[in-house]
Parts: structure tokens; sequence; C-alpha cells
């Protein structure tokens, strides 16, 4: 008898000892692709690359002119969830019709109240309007736009352009005409969130640089100190040249994930990647990417306006300040 229990109880082990061998044997499977490669891969597949994200893949650019006329205001309006981002001491003293009073800090959140409207970004002058429309663009808000000029363009009472050209770069000794040099290659940021693919880590990328609110260059450090930053100055070719360029500034245009590694940003030096462009609000659009995508980036505010806005390189450019860009558009209170 006492053998036969032995025996019983010998066979039922044995299923337990199968099973359990065969469980030890499955390791769980380690992703080890570096995020930014699952990051930088998910977005060009899903059209959140740099020119995807300056024109959104249904073909709106992300900014948009304030109406012409009147007239025009409020079938304009009628189009937009709107988002306004100046303080709001400034907001109650004239906003858009339908504007919502929002923090920066809060945008991802407010924007989803904005149903099937596509979104306006509104601040003072446009620059900090373009880089939280690129996190929302970002996000999935693909339709969102800032206001071209901010409020400064739509009423002459809220100019705060008037303020912000200058012609500090007139010359300076950091202000060249030479020839643009090639860009070193670049070096992949290493970022860490807790996303375990390309959609959840953009997620969460987006929210850090959200939180971490916009990050500027000033012009004045820039000129001062040229060397400190890795600078790109994101013009055409030939305005380059026409109108000079702050010492060492390289242009990278494209700048882009794809295209033979167009996006030669040498992330392994400890300068600051500065982007300026002819406005400010390109360059606010491209740090948000950047920043998004793990490189420390800052955006010139004012761009060539803040640099040298009577620079005989303008020509005709509609990107030059001038306060007849203000408009005499309604506002209420």
């Amino acid at each position: 008898m006492k053998n036969l229990n032995l025996l019983l109880i010998g066979l039922l082990l044995i299923p337990t000892l199968f099973l359990t061998s065969c469980d030890r044997g499955e390791e769980p499977v380690v992703n080890t692709t570096p995020q930014f490669t699952l990051l930088k891969d998910y977005m060009v597949a899903n059209n959140y690359d740099l020119d995807k994200i300056l024109t959104s893949p249904d073909g709106k650019s992300f900014v948009v002119d304030a109406p012409a006329t009147e007239a025009e205001v409020a079938a304009f309006l009628n189009t937009y969830y709107i988002i306004d981002l100046r303080s709001a001491t400034d907001f109650a003293l004239g906003r858009v019709s339908g504007a919502k009073n929002v923090a920066f800090a809060n945008i991802l959140t407010e924007a989803a109240n904005a149903g099937t409207k596509d979104i306006l970004v509104v601040c003072y002058t446009g620059n900090t309007a373009t880089y939280a429309t690129a996190l929302l663009r970002l996000y999935g808000y693909r339709n969102t736009r800032a206001l071209k000029w901010g409020m400064s363009g739509w009423n002459s009472n809220f100019n705060t352009w008037a303020s912000k050209i200058g012609n500090p770069a007139s010359g300076h000794a950091n202000w060249s005409n030479d020839a643009a040099a090639t860009p070193p290659a670049y070096t992949e940021p290493s970022i860490n969130t807790t996303g375990t693919d390309g959609a959840s880590i953009l997620k969460k990328r987006v929210e850090a640089v959200v939180a971490e609110g916009t990050k500027v260059a000033s012009i004045a450090d820039v000129l001062a100190n040229p060397t400190n930053y890795y600078i790109n100055n994101y013009f055409s070719a030939t305005d380059y040249g026409a109108y000079g360029h702050v010492k060492g500034a390289y242009r990278i245009q494209p700048l882009t994930l794809v295209a033979n590694n167009h996006l030669n940003l040498n992330s392994s030096t400890t300068a600051k990647i500065a982007t300026y462009c002819y406005t400010g609000q390109t360059s606010g659009a491209i740090t948000a990417w950047l920043r998004v995508l793990g490189y420390d980036a800052y955006t010139i505010n004012f761009g060539m306006n803040g640099f040298w806005n009577d620079n005989p390189g303008w020509g005709t450019s509609g990107n030059r300040w001038t306060n007849s860009k203000s408009k005499t558009l309604s506002v209420v209170n």
C-alpha cells in the first residue's frame, strides 16, 4: 500500500514538473530599440515629420492671416475654436469674439473641447502661438493654426510687435556674409519615457514639452555669444546671403527626419540649438518639434525682424513687420 501511494504521488507530480520546466524556458520579450528610434520611425510613418507639422496632410499651413476686412470676421471666427494664451489682464482688455483664455500649460486639456472645429491659437505676436500650434498638431489636433502676427496684427490697439523689432545686428561684429558651412552629422538624442511604442512615446514627449513651457534664446545673447549655440538659420539659400546671418550659423533646410538625414543637428555638443527665421513664428514651431524629439532646442523670437528690421535684404518680403500690418478688426471685452 505504501509503495502504491508513493507511485500515485509521483504520477501526479510529473505534469507539474513538465509545466514548470516549460515556463522557465519562456523569457519575457524586451524591446531594446532606443526610444528615439521608435519615436522617429512612428513620426515619419504617421505624417509627423516637420513638413507635415508646418503644413498639415490636408494642406493647411500652421499659420493663418487675420481677415482682410471687418465684413469677413464673423465667418472667419465661426470656423475656429479659439484659444488665447495672453495674460488674463490683457485678455480682459480686448479679445476676438468667442476666444477662451487658456494658460499655455493647459492647451492639451483645452483642445479636447474643440469638438469638430479647427483650433486657432492666439497670443501677442504669434511667437508663442506657433510653438503651441506645433505641439497640438503633434498631439493629434492636426488642423490647429496660429494667428499670424497675433493680436498685434488683429487690432492696432494691441500692437506688441512695435516694441519687439530692432536693428542690433546692423554693424555687429558677429553678423556675417560668409558662405554657409556644412553642418556636422548629428548624434541622436537619448530619450526615456514610460511609453512602449512610437505612439505612446510621442504622447509622453508632447506632454513633457508643454509642461516645461516655451524655450527661447535671446537675440542679445546669441549675437554676443554665437559660439555658445548651434545656430540654425531657417532661410532660403538666397536670403542667407542677401540678409547676412549670425556668424557661424548653419542653414538647415529642409529640416526633416528623412531625405538623407537632413536633420544635421549635433546634439553631442553642449551648445544649445537655436533656430531663427524671419518672424520667429516658423522657428517657434520648429523648436517645439525638436524638443519633442529630445533636442535641447530654443527659438529666437522675432527672428530677422528682431535682429535687423531695417535690413535692405527684405525687398518686398511680406515677413517684415511694419505697423501697417496692424488692422482695426473688432474686439470684445
